[in-house]
């Protein structure tokens, strides 16, 4: 999600709030000593430490990295189904009720709730 948010855009991301508390979140949820890489952590620490805001490009393209990584870390294992199998069903039922000529179906794709519902279907072995 991180990584297709532009330089400008991400500039509210890389405040020393936000990553003080992106770290928070990790350290709780214990991913940040165990499954971050030091050097990530010390990136981070140090930008926390340092800026008030991240101006250098590099940095910020960086820490992007990190952020992203972090949010795949911190995602549930549910939130990372629902995304990965639940919205791609929801695409193909989508795109096929556009073919049958329901046009309301095209707001499908982008509807969590029955992107969870296919996904909840689809783990448990139903029918999608």
């Amino acid at each position: 999600m991180v990584r297709n948010v532009s330089l400008n855009k991400a500039s509210g991301l890389l405040q020393k709030g936000q990553l003080a508390l992106l770290r928070r979140r990790a350290m709780r949820a214990g991913v940040w000593f165990r499954r971050l890489p030091k050097i990530d952590r010390v990136l981070v620490d140090l930008t926390i430490r340092i800026t008030k805001c991240v101006r250098s490009v590099m940095l910020a393209k960086c820490l992007l990295s990190v952020v992203g990584k972090l949010e795949g870390l911190l995602e549930s294992r549910f939130a990372r189904r629902v995304r990965e199998i639940g919205f791609s069903l929801a695409c193909k039922y989508s795109m096929f009720g556009l073919k049958m000529g329901n046009s309301s179906s095209k707001s499908w794709a982008g509807d969590l709730d029955y992107a969870r519902f296919l996904a909840v279907m689809k783990i448990n072995g139903g029918p999608p």
